[in-house]
């Protein structure tokens, strides 16, 4: 079973479609939270999300959209919250605030968090990925870094894709994975989208310049 995984959409429509529009056919999709937040284009990333019945985990752009929580954002973070809180229908708010902190997908093999399995909050970098996040799941995805990496371990495969639309690993492509449960191989995508078209958006959108031109460094 090959399985598509995306993380850390952030809102970039954009990004998105070129992610949909590079991957293989695959036989599900996973996504490891954070839908919203920053970028312009919240309610498309939501529905694009939503409309392939994508097992999806709640980041904590989503949790501070859907609870009108906040964080300890910076001012680039809370203008795409504020942004996205006006921009989403009822519907679209409801569908965010249902997401769940983790999640289990295809037979139980997967475990699907944000952050960490003990905190969703918890950044996990690459140098801190170890066999004992592994629960009796093959599989363990996460986000919230922004960082593409995976590690294989005798007891299965800690994954985090990458962010779709605000990569900070310096490749400013947009970053997916896809997982060949049967073989337990991970392969590693980076595709190419139109950041210019993202970065005049979200100037027109009234968002901080700022979180338009970062995209340009992968950081």
């Amino acid at each position: 079973m090959n399985v598509g995984v995306i993380a850390d959409i952030h809102g970039n429509r954009v990004a998105l479609d070129a992610v949909l529009d590079d991957m293989l056919p695959v036989d599900g999709l996973i996504c490891a939270g954070d839908v919203v937040g920053y970028n312009p284009w919240p309610g498309a990333c939501v529905d694009a999300v939503r409309e392939r019945e994508t097992p999806t985990v709640m980041g904590n752009h989503d949790r501070a959209v859907a609870t009108d929580t906040s964080f300890s954002f910076n001012s680039m973070a809370g203008a795409g919250v504020a942004y996205a809180r006006e921009q989403l229908d009822d519907e679209q708010m409801a569908w965010l605030a249902e997401l769940p902190n983790e999640r289990t997908a295809f037979d139980g093999r997967m475990k699907i968090v944000h952050g960490h399995p003990e905190d969703p909050d918890r950044y996990t970098y690459p140098d801190m990925f170890a066999a004992d996040m592994l629960g009796d799941e093959d599989v363990l995805v996460l986000g919230h870094t922004h960082v593409q990496h995976y590690e294989s371990y005798d007891e299965g495969i800690v994954l985090n894709p990458g962010s779709v639309g605000q990569p900070r690993d310096g490749d400013p492509r947009a970053a997916y994975a896809v997982l060949d449960s049967d073989a337990m191989t991970v392969t590693e995508h980076r595709v190419e989208y139109d950041i210019e078209s993202v970065e005049q958006a979200v100037s027109e959108a009234g968002l901080p310049d700022a979180i338009g031109s970062r995209l340009w460094k992968g950081r």
